[in-house]
């Protein structure tokens, strides 16, 4: 079965009909909640696990060594969810952590998932990663490329070393610059930083960049404050008729919810989860299966999709044909 935006997604399944909290229907008022539909499968991430080999006190996943949280899947736990997602027309397989150059099985993962699409891999690009540069290049031969996007938390090393240890700045730019001899292309992902303008912050990050032997112009992805898993946090109730009042269809369609799941393990089980922001939270494991959790209504309860909401916050790099991420004054909510 080829699922496409054309199709119609089942109207409902099992895991839609789910015991989940008061907030996942109302918000806090009692108004009715608003939702995200899926309209296709055009992206699955798989969470390769918490564990880091840093302890970022900003990560939002609360990754630090030896972490568990989320549990490090192995080949044979995401081989069946690869496999389901390519009867979907999925058009990309990412993975995030943690770091996943710490999952001894992460190569044969992408070994297997290039095979059939594009892969795209979240990394702090220090020591996990450089010490398997060797058994990466390999990849590079597929007929789906690798695609890496590397955090660098600001463009001064003494600014991104304060959060994640002295020296990881240098080692970043030498695991990318690794990457980058070995033929694989790069992206960098920062927080927006407070009192740069947007010109001061390409520039910067530019220049490090060509005094470390890397192209000046990769492309950077720039995230708001996410803030730690279970943090509570006062943002804006998101109401159905928020939805409708602030964003169109063509909008709502560009939610990571409406073309997009992440696979995680939890407690030993596999689960497949709204997106890559909300698995704090055990309301948003939708389903065992992708096909089951398409159905699924997404609730916009969580802090975190308040940043999707007003901010169109995506940590999807796919290039979409319907890309429009407009919304009218969603700011006064």
């Amino acid at each position: 079965m080829l699922l496409t935006t054309a199709m119609k997604i089942p109207a409902s399944s099992p895991a839609g009909q789910a015991a989940r909290s008061a907030a996942w229907y109302q918000t806090a008022d009692g108004a009715p909640r608003g939702f995200i539909h899926t309209h296709a499968l055009e992206e699955v991430w798989f969470h390769t696990g918490t564990a880091c080999n840093l302890a970022c006190p900003f990560c939002l996943e609360g990754s630090k060594p030896g972490d568990d949280r989320l549990q490090r899947v192995r080949l044979a736990d995401v081989q069946p969810f690869i496999d389901e997602a390519l009867t979907l027309g999925v058009k990309q397989f990412s993975f995030t952590g943690g770091e996943p150059f710490i999952n001894k099985d992460i190569v044969p993962i992408l070994d297997y998932a290039l095979q059939s699409r594009p892969c795209l891999v979240l990394t702090n690009a220090t020591r996990p990663l450089i010490q398997r540069i060797r058994q990466l290049k390999p990849l590079s031969q597929h007929p789906h490329p690798l695609h890496l996007r590397v955090s660098l938390d600001h463009f001064e090393a003494a600014r991104h070393d304060h959060g994640r240890g002295k020296g990881m700045f240098a080692q970043a730019l030498a695991g990318m610059r690794e990457l980058h001899h070995a033929g694989f292309s790069l992206s960098i992902a920062s927080q927006a930083i407070p009192g740069c303008s947007q010109a001061e912050v390409s520039q910067g990050f530019g220049e490090v960049l060509q005094a470390a032997g890397l192209p000046a112009d990769l492309p950077r992805i720039e995230f708001p404050e996410f803030h730690p898993p279970a943090a509570q946090v006062a943002s804006p109730q998101i109401s159905a008729q928020c939805m409708t009042d602030y964003h169109s269809e063509s909008s709502r369609r560009q939610f990571m919810c409406a073309f997009s799941r992440m696979v995680v393990k939890t407690a030993g089980r596999m689960r497949v989860y709204a997106c890559t922001l909300v698995d704090d939270d055990p309301d948003y494991a939708l389903a065992d299966t992708l096909i089951d959790s398409l159905p699924v209504p997404v609730s916009m309860k969580h802090h975190r999709c308040y940043s999707c909401f007003r901010l169109g916050a995506s940590c999807s790099e796919l290039q979409r044909a319907d890309q429009d991420m407009s919304a009218t004054g969603a700011g006064d909510t």
